[in-house]
């Protein structure tokens, strides 16, 4: 306890700062799930106050992210369309599946499932992270210029034969439920149908018009409708928040530019009471639990869901910790990843009784957390505080954001989640396997697949078919490896028979690291652990690599992560056997030789030393 208020002041400010930049992301995270505004902001409300209460890392701030948004969008429109369209009637269920995936994550965290996440492979996450921002992108084109597909009638009038038709298979469901023979009794069916009202037809035919016209293939399938109905006010406030988002960056970075375009905006179009669309109401007052969740947690409810939950789960808990260890990097801490998704399971777990959407660690504002002074638990807390605050002061004011700017700012959100680096790789990673008469890249062709099987078909098993390729081609390189070598072991410390004579007084000063067997993603958190093993006397880092045959993605990049973090500490690398396929890797993003010139590449051992020694005699290494 004393701990937590040993920063008080710094926690505060990085908490109040923390809040404030959630408060825009948090609304657009909710209008963009169907859910609503309130939706998103009861989701950042109480997971970032109970898993900062909770979890294992100290300065993380949780709540709604782009990810978790994009995968409940898909599960609640889902639940949504077996649920006739209505909101009302599917949101006990929608919130029982987030409840679930809640307390799945806490499950992954007890059975300390948290060490496992390492074992994600980088262009899986990759071509997810790309897939995220394209969803989102695409998706926020329609609101962005005023377009909504149930509003549109002419639309809509076309999926009316097949509102009937449904209606219809609905009336003959229910009589097999009640024991009817439809052929002995068909007036009864004619009855019931008869009782069908154009406006129960109009209601089906909205709700068949708004699923059509979800996610990416959807969008583009009436977006070129939706451009000859553009209303060019809503247009221009999507344009003028995103135009202020990247354009006050420029000026300052003190102040949250999406909080700025958001307020800027939306004052501007009060202030001129311009004809726009505001987001629906924000309800005033404390958040109040929804029971009715209850009721619908039995397992022929939710087993039709269980997938969507367990990816929830899985998804929030690769989100935290991934934010988890920019904190630890930020700090210089260590955080307790299967505390963390305990933490994280009970947030979303509580948030789902109120109605909130599930989230994650949140990488921005976290940062903003630290930058702003932020160092324990306290912080997110007060960030979950804040943000009650600002519902229960402000409430019916932000009722008053045109949906438009909320569609403007997930753009950037959109623009910004995709993973740039992995895709500017994709021309000079090494074309390792063959399809046809085409050589091609084994880790472009997993990156391809994750990203174009999640943008249009299915997030969960997109992933799931990207992990299975992965891992096949990943045993195939190391079956072939292994055939040409069998020592492959662990990373793990020894001196080498050439080191013996290895002299005592040059050991403060030059550090050996060998490494043994693929540096690949599955062993990338043991050698993140290499600067910490360095003593602070060390000038030199030599690594040994010649037992190292193969280098994938992940570990190139926690390969050069390293080497810019010694280059920064003014510690000299040089690499001794260094083999033909992870020279071929670096060489293709220029670690070699930006970070590691040809001249700190040796041959042999004896090499290496005697140009040590030369160096250090000449005083030419540098002195830490």
């Amino acid at each position: 306890m004393k701990k937590l208020f040993s920063n008080i002041k710094g926690d505060a400010f990085g908490g109040i700062t923390a809040g404030i930049v959630a408060l825009p992301l948090a609304l657009a995270f909710g209008v963009s799930s169907g859910l609503g505004p309130s939706a998103g902001l009861y989701g950042a409300i109480f997971i970032s106050f109970f898993a900062a209460l909770l979890g294992g890392t100290n300065t993380q701030i949780s709540g709604p992210t782009a990810p978790m948004t994009a995968v409940s969008m898909v599960v609640i429109a889902g639940i949504i369309a077996v649920n006739d369209g209505d909101v009302s009637k599917a949101l006990p269920i929608i919130l029982t599946v987030f409840l679930l995936g809640g307390l799945l994550q806490v499950g992954l965290g007890v059975f300390g499932f948290g060490k496992y996440i390492k074992y994600i492979p980088y262009p899986v996450v990759s071509g997810f992270m790309t897939a995220i921002g394209v969803i989102i992108l695409v998706t926020q084109i329609l609101p962005a210029i005023g377009y909504y597909p149930k509003e549109d009638m002419a639309f809509v009038e076309t999926f009316k034969p097949q509102a009937e038709e449904i209606i219809l298979e609905n009336i003959l469901k229910e009589e097999a439920g009640e024991g009817i023979l439809v052929l002995e009794n068909f007036t009864e069916t004619v009855a019931r149908a008869g009782n069908t009202t154009q406006e129960d037809i109009l209601k089906e035919s909205k709700a068949l018009a708004a699923n059509d016209a979800s996610g990416v293939l959807g969008t583009l399938k009436v977006l070129q409708q939706a451009l000859r109905n553009i209303i060019w006010l809503e247009f221009i406030l999507a344009l003028a928040t995103i135009f202020i988002i990247y354009g006050f960056k420029r000026i300052t970075t003190v102040i949250p530019s999406t909080l700025v375009a958001l307020l800027v905006v939306s004052g501007v179009a009060f202030a001129f009471n311009l004809d726009y669309r505001p987001i629906e109401e924000i309800p005033s007052g404390l958040p109040i639990p929804n029971f009715g969740i209850f009721t619908e947690f039995s397992f022929n409810n939710i087993s039709p869901y269980i997938l969507a939950a367990l990816t929830l789960a899985l998804l929030g808990s690769i989100d935290s910790l991934l934010t988890s260890v920019v904190a630890d990097n930020m700090t210089k801490t260590k955080h307790q990843p299967n505390k963390e998704l305990i933490g994280q399971g009970i947030g979303n777990s509580i948030a789902a009784i109120f109605g909130g959407l599930p989230g994650a660690g949140a990488t921005i504002r976290t940062v903003v957390n630290i930058k702003s002074g932020g160092k324990t638990k306290l912080s997110g807390m007060i960030a979950g505080i804040m943000l009650l605050i600002i519902l229960l002061a402000l409430g019916p004011v932000a009722s008053k954001i045109p949906a438009a700017v909320l569609a403007g700012i997930l753009i950037t959100v959109g623009i910004g989640v995709m993973d740039y680096k992995g895709l500017k790789a994709i021309p000079s990673l090494p074309r390792d396997m063959k399809i046809g008469p085409l050589k091609v890249s084994s880790e472009v062709i997993i990156m391809l697949v994750v990203l174009v099987l999640s943008s249009i078909w299915n997030l969960v098993y997109a992933v799931g078919i990207g992990m299975i390729i992965a891992s096949l081609m990943f045993m195939k390189k190391i079956g072939d490896l292994t055939a040409q070598s069998s020592d492959v072991k662990p990373l793990k410390e020894e001196v080498w028979k050439d080191e013996i004579g290895f002299p005592e007084k040059l050991k403060e000063e030059v550090f050996i690291k060998h490494l043994k067997g693929p540096l690949f993603f599955g062993t990338t958190n043991d050698f993140q652990q290499l600067a910490k093993q360095i003593p602070k006397t060390a000038s030199t880092v030599v690594i040994r690599l010649e037992k190292m045959p193969y280098m994938d993605q992940s570990g190139l990049y926690v390969m050069e992560d390293m080497l810019l973090d010694l280059k920064n500490k003014n510690i000299e690398v040089v690499f001794v056997n260094l083999l033909d396929q992870p020279r071929y890797m670096m060489e293709r993003i220029d670690i070699i030789p930006d970070l590691i010139s040809e001249d700190r590449i040796f041959n042999n051992f004896n090499e290496c030393i005697a140009w040590v020694k030369n160096e250090l005699e000449n005083g030419n290494l540098n002195d830490n």
